[in-house]
């Protein structure tokens, strides 16, 4: 982990009552986390953007990066909190102007995220923000895309970490911070 501390704020049952979980969806033996319930509850959103703004408050960001789509909704409300830009993280093919991407693995296959080539400032201090955390492909691409741009990644932070698949175990490992509010158990 390279001297970094694993971050998880104690205490967030409250926002883990918010969370629904569907059974075998997308496919039988999957629980997933759907985070639109708790999007949906004015005090839950607003109280998980103001913990997921405390747990990053000492690193000075000058961006946050959301990862699409629900990473958008968390990103673009923690940037209006911090008083920060917002950089959107995209699927391949959806940014108008010239971009710079990243292919990575899938389980399936392969895919590619980008943003625009111009959506940071060389040396830019950025935070990662998506709902979840799984086995970390796409954060990890995101991370290794701002990079490549010229940012800082001050860390990845996230609603949920699913630890069973291991993503956030990888992030760290390559000596990015992560923060979680809430973790489940399961794939």
């Amino acid at each position: 982990m390279s001297g970094h501390t694993r971050l998880s704020e104690p205490g967030n049952d409250d926002l883990r009552a918010l969370i629904r979980t569907i059974p075998n969806h997308p496919q039988p033996g999957i629980l997933f986390r759907d985070v639109t319930t708790l999007f949906g509850d004015a005090h839950g959103f607003a109280t998980t953007i103001e913990r997921l703004a405390r747990t990053i408050a000492a690193e000075k960001v000058s961006f946050v990066a959301g990862i699409e789509a629900r990473g958008f909704v968390l990103g673009g409300a923690l940037a209006v909190h911090l008083g920060v830009g917002f950089v959107p993280i995209r699927k391949q093919g959806k940014l108008p102007h010239i971009v710079i991407g990243r292919d990575y693995e899938l389980e399936y296959g392969t895919d590619r995220i980008e943003m625009h080539a111009d959506a940071i400032t060389d040396g830019a201090r950025v935070v990662v923000v998506d709902d979840l955390i799984a086995t970390g492909g796409t954060a990890l691409a995101a991370i290794e895309l701002l990079e490549e741009a010229g940012a800082v990644v001050t860390s990845a932070t996230f609603v949920i970490n699913l630890p069973n698949l291991g993503g956030r175990d990888r992030i760290e490992a390559r000596g990015t911070r992560t923060h979680a509010l809430v973790s489940f158990e399961g794939h």
